[in-house]
């Protein structure tokens, strides 16, 4: 038995060398950060449960999986990272916009602003929310950008933070048979809403998903109270 604790020991002792070398390597202070963007201006996107992300590369290393880069539900993404030379792509099949994925080259020392082109297949405007009594006026405008594509549906999301989504909201209203270039108005009664009734802040958006995609595009959040 004694023998055997001898044997372990310097393993062991091994392990916790290693493991504290690692505890101990510098945090990268560097800082990668930007937005996805459609014309100049950030497309908005879900951001909770980490669902639009963008993919981060460097050529020369053993380890080619890509680092994670989280939009915001404003289109914006920051993240910290080592000074480098890296490459910037959207995930495959991920967002409410053409899969080209172009690549961009980040030069990373200290700070890098990054700027990453989208083409949508939709987008909105003409966007309203605002109270009325007691529903909730939405009117929005869908416009086509991409060829070949059909509107699935548009989504009215209602949350008591401004972190709303199809995923994380207290009133949900999806609208089917959306046109393009047609002002679509809507009212969605908040009578029965507890947040509503208790005075709570809520905040709106708009959603457009299109056919055969994970995410849609989004309006900016409105506070309407």
């Amino acid at each position: 038995m004694m023998k055997k604790i001898l044997y372990i020991l310097p393993i062991l002792t091994a392990l916790t060398i290693v493991s504290c070398g690692l505890d101990n390597r510098d945090e990268p202070e560097s800082t990668i950060r930007g937005r996805v963007v459609y014309n100049g201006e950030a497309v908005g996107v879900r951001g909770t449960g980490e669902a639009v992300q963008l993919q981060l590369f460097q050529d020369g290393y053993e380890l080619t999986n890509p680092v994670p880069v989280y939009v915001t539900q404003d289109g914006t993404f920051e993240i910290k990272i080592f000074d480098g030379e890296y490459k910037l792509v959207t995930r495959n099949n991920n967002g409410p916009w053409v899969n080209d994925r172009d690549t961009t080259v980040v030069r990373l020392q200290g700070m890098t602003d990054v700027d990453i082109n989208v083409t949508p297949l939709f987008t909105l405007s003409n966007v309203s929310l605002a109270l009325n009594g007691t529903s909730l006026s939405a009117s929005f405008q869908a416009n086509e950008v991409t060829q070949g594509w059909d509107i699935d549906y548009a989504t009215i999301v209602v949350g008591r933070t401004s972190f709303v989504d199809d995923v994380s909201y207290t009133v949900r209203r999806d609208l089917r048979d959306i046109d393009t270039g047609v002002l679509t108005t809507e009212l969605v009664d908040l009578t029965e809403n507890a947040d509503f009734k208790n005075g709570r802040a809520l905040y709106a958006r708009i959603g457009l998903r299109a056919a055969g995609k994970d995410q849609s595009i989004y309006s900016q959040v409105v506070k309407l109270r």
